[in-house]
């Protein structure tokens, strides 16, 4: 099951995609890792799709990840008397703490924690934009608008607030109950929905005491403002692209994602991007010019992952949608300028040893043509590190953890191989290359570049390079 990708893919689960059939179809047309949506998936049902994925992984031998999606707090209006009203352009219209049904004039607002922070001029955009209102004068307990773009609007709709820094956490009652069940179910991400500030991922790592890696989606105007920071304390990022494009003017939403994608990068962080990718294959067996464009763009940029969303949890062509997403990558990975692209977008090694080890990987590899650059990996950082240099070489990262191989799965060009770790350094090196000559990454006689820790099995201690030759007593069974 060797991917000719770097780039991985994360597919959602859902109605589409919930039997063990189709998900190894997913698995075989290329999916990487698969994502649980919270939002619409019971606990009884994450726990089958783990399950399942367990199942398929280990009838593959190939390190499967599994990320679960914290739903997040959710805002939304209360209902009104006559089930919706139509809200014109100019027209003032209130929110308020009163719970009695809404008219044209008015709407409950159950949510006192957005009525105390609202101040005039801040914006409030409806039902995923769609209506947008500016707040002209603020209390505790009543907010007055003016409708800036108008429309129709019924019970329930979603609140989105760019201007507004919430006083809440990130995480809600639901997300702390969702997050336990997750991580008693043994997946590998956990993504926290609706970030604003470095301290709503590091309140979730708490939570989490190292069970998982956690993910921040960015998707407030209010995380840009502190991203150096959420990246600093977050595992990954993903760059969400169906909120911010709701919060924030969508013609900035391009050249945020390129900033966030080579931020991650530099910071040697996983870095996914989301959302709308292939849409119209929810309902459409082929993608639009488009779509494939957008994908291709991501793919240029280097992330480590692109996602696909109701594409593959409940549209009528998910393995299609796997498939194309996987085709997109190989190809763009082949153009003659894809190399060029990604090599100038390289990022100087931070001033430690493991990173200027693994620069000086990348280098000899390319230098001297190496087939692979073989990884010995025991937490997974020696493997994001080689990989953060974006190596012409693949990368095969060994690991004795199975946890560590499905966390690594999310990363950029990680081919991952769980293995017993090595007793001394010529175990080490005969097991690699016999390991690189097995799964296909080189030839006997060629030769594969060794980075490792010494000590063995002390994690985040990458210091030292061997290069070996592949001879033919490797080409036996391992």
């Amino acid at each position: 099951m060797r991917r000719l990708r770097r780039i991985k893919i994360l597919a959602t689960l859902g109605p589409a995609s919930s039997d063990s059939a189709t998900i190894r179809k997913l698995f075989e047309s290329g999916a990487d890792v698969f994502r649980i949506n919270m939002s619409h998936t019971p606990h009884e049902k994450m726990r089958e799709f783990v399950a399942t994925i367990r199942n398929i992984e280990s009838n593959y031998g190939r390190p499967i990840g599994i990320l679960v999606d914290l739903q997040g707090p959710k805002l939304r209006i209360g209902s009104f008397a006559e089930g919706a009203v139509q809200l014109n352009n100019g027209e003032s219209f209130v929110l308020d703490a009163d719970p009695a049904p809404g008219d044209v004039r008015r709407v409950h607002l159950p949510h006192p924690e957005v009525l105390s922070a609202l101040r005039a001029g801040h914006a409030l955009l409806l039902d995923d934009g769609k209506v947008r209102l500016v707040v002209e004068d603020a209390a505790p307990e009543r907010v007055v608008t003016r409708v800036v773009v108008g429309g129709r609007m019924s019970d329930r709709k979603g609140v989105s607030l760019p201007d507004t820094d919430l006083p809440v956490s990130a995480m809600t009652a639901k997300d702390r109950a969702d997050l336990e069940a997750a991580l008693q179910a043994g997946v590998d991400w956990i993504a926290l929905s609706f970030v604003q500030r470095p301290e709503d991922v590091t309140e979730t790592k708490k939570l989490v005491r190292g069970r998982a890696a956690v993910m921040a989606k960015i998707e407030k105007p209010q995380a840009i403002d502190r991203l150096a920071e959420i990246i600093e304390v977050a595992d990954a990022l993903m760059v969400a692209r169906g909120d911010l494009g709701v919060e924030m003017p969508v013609e900035r939403v391009p050249g945020l994602q390129k900033q966030m994608t080579r931020m991650a990068k530099r910071a040697g962080k996983p870095v996914v991007v989301a959302t709308q990718m292939l849409e119209s294959m929810i309902q459409s067996p082929v993608p639009t010019r488009a779509e494939v464009s957008d994908v291709s763009t991501a793919v240029f940029e280097g992330a480590d992952a692109v996602m696909l969303s109701a594409e593959s949890a409940a549209g009528k062509f998910p393995v299609e949608a796997v498939a194309t997403m996987n085709r997109i990558g190989e190809e763009v990975e082949r153009d003659p300028t894809y190399r060029s692209v990604i090599n100038s977008q390289r990022a100087e090694p931070e001033a430690t040893a493991g990173d200027a080890i693994a620069d000086a990987a990348r280098q000899i590899a390319e230098t001297l043509d190496l087939s692979a650059i073989v990884c010995w990996t025991d937490s997974g950082s020696t493997a994001l590190r080689v990989a953060r240099e974006r190596p012409r070489s693949p990368v095969v990262a060994i690991t004795p953890k199975i946890q560590t191989g499905r966390k690594i799965s999310l990363v950029w060009g990680v081919h991952c191989v769980i293995a017993e770790d090595a007793h001394d350094l010529d175990d080490m090196v005969s097991r690699a290359s016999r390991i690189a000559f097995r799964d296909g990454f080189a030839r006997a006689g060629q030769r594969v570049i060794i980075v490792a820790g010494v000590p063995l099995g002390t994690p985040g201690a990458t210091n030292m390079l061997r290069i070996a030759y592949v001879g033919a007593e490797d080409t036996h069974e391992i």
